[in-house]
């Protein structure tokens, strides 16, 4: 197998081998509540707390205006989150950057520590935080690089399936509750349209990825 396939090959065993998802999910639900807090902040609204859950699921609550430019960007933030978290930093490899992607996450985690608002979630702060930390200190270069690429790849997979996933939670279930039902009743199109722009933009930002790292000869 070569080295460009590898990471790919781990990052798809952890997005789509069950027993492995019922884990990895959590570290793609705090990017996804990671996207909504960051937004919410950049748009001027003030940050609450943020939840993660341990079926999977999280909040994250701001207050501000309950319509308008920020409350849509703060909405439509979470389900891209993974995928362009996953892209950033395969950049950041490619580029020789590998050291400035994981003093980022240290940073971000750091940062999210101030606002989580369960137990549940400080757990999985502390062990995405150790885990962080471990990396950066104690793996060599080569180490770094792999772990990088792993984590990237496994983002832009569980972009779009996070988004499939919202599919079917919406058709089996008579909640409306969803990021693509908020922004249904904030944009007046249809919770069914944001899932397809949901889909389109994780695809996007995955084929986009194929190109810069030279996974495709296109």
């Amino acid at each position: 197998m070569s080295s460009e396939l590898l990471p790919v090959v781990v990052a798809a065993a952890l997005a789509f081998v069950p027993v492995t998802w019922r884990v990895t999910r959590h570290v793609a639900t705090l990017v996804h509540e990671a996207g909504h807090a960051l937004v919410a902040v950049a748009t001027g609204r003030r940050l609450n707390g943020i939840r993660l859950h341990s079926d999977t699921s999280g909040l994250t609550v701001s207050t501000g205006r309950s319509t308008g430019p920020g409350m849509i960007a703060t909405a439509a933030a979470g389900y891209p989150a993974p995928s362009a978290v996953g892209l950033a930093v395969l950049l950041l490899v490619e580029h020789d950057r590998a050291t400035w992607a994981l003093w980022a996450a240290v940073a971000l985690l750091a940062a999210m520590v101030l606002f989580i608002r369960n137990g549940f979630g400080l757990l999985v702060l502390v062990v995405a935080g150790g885990a962080t930390a471990l990396l950066t200190s104690r793996a060599d270069g080569t180490a770094q690089v792999l772990a990088l690429q792993v984590f990237g790849w496994f983002l832009l997979l569980a972009g779009p399936r996070t988004s499939l996933d919202l599919w079917g939670h919406r058709r089996r279930s008579r909640s409306r509750t969803s990021d693509a039902d908020l922004l249904a009743r904030l944009t007046h199109l249809p919770a069914a349209v944001w899932n397809v722009l949901f889909v389109a933009v994780s695809l996007a930002a995955l084929a986009q990825a194929a190109r810069v790292t030279d996974l495709v000869g296109w």
